[in-house]
């Protein structure tokens, strides 16, 4: 069953400011719906804390466009089965055992504007005390995403009003170039599938936060 329910950014601010304290390294997870608000609160978490947090979306393990067309899965992008899980749980292994003598870890990130994703774009240094995740799938438990939650020291599932998230994909598909019936189409079509599945984690948070 998830946790308490956190109805202001004030009090999320202030559980993530106490997790950067606890000492050594922290994860905090971000998970909810596509067009939920993740990366934004998860930015706004990030410039609260200055330089103890640093931001890994979960988006760089987006496969390449090229590699999901070969699997015959570019119709659906976004899917749990159109990232690198594994990858995703062997970089969250190395960030929480990240000490000094292991340097700078590099993370990828997503590049919106050419829709792939770029590799050593995110460097995360040893005396960083929270790194903060975000993505669709941290609370997943199927497949390599099961043993994403166990690697986060706490997690935060998203709650927003679904009109408000929807028109906010439609949006943003919009922004990077589809017309706008295709930008409604794919936000009510693979979009809200991901959505349906995402929604079944929100009992494994730490927090709802709305």
């Amino acid at each position: 069953m998830s946790g308490p329910v956190v109805t202001d950014l004030g009090g999320a601010l202030t559980r993530a400011r106490g997790l950067a304290a606890a000492g050594g390294r922290r994860l905090l997870g971000i998970a909810g719906a596509p067009g939920a608000g993740k990366s934004t609160v998860a930015q706004a978490v990030v410039e609260a804390l200055d330089r103890d947090a640093v931001l890994v979306p979960m988006d760089g393990f987006h496969l390449a466009q090229a590699e999901l067309e070969r699997l015959g899965r570019a119709d659906r992008k976004g899917a749990p089965d159109t990232f690198d899980a594994g990858g995703f749980v062997a970089l969250l292994r190395r960030l929480r055992e990240q000490g000094d003598r292991d340097g700078v870890v590099y993370a990828p990130r997503f590049d919106r504007a050419v829709e792939e994703p770029v590799a050593g774009a995110i460097p995360v240094g040893p005396d960083v005390p929270l790194v903060v995740v975000e993505g669709n799938y941290l609370l997943h438990d199927d497949g390599a995403w099961a043993d994403v939650a166990a690697l986060l020291d706490e997690t935060w599932y998203l709650e927003t009003d679904d009109a408000l998230r929807v028109e906010r994909l439609v949006a943003r598909h919009a922004a990077f170039g589809k017309p706008a019936e295709a930008a409604r189409t794919w936000a009510l079509g693979p979009d809200q599938r991901n959505a349906d599945l995402v929604a079944r984690g929100r009992e494994r948070a730490t927090v709802v936060v709305r």
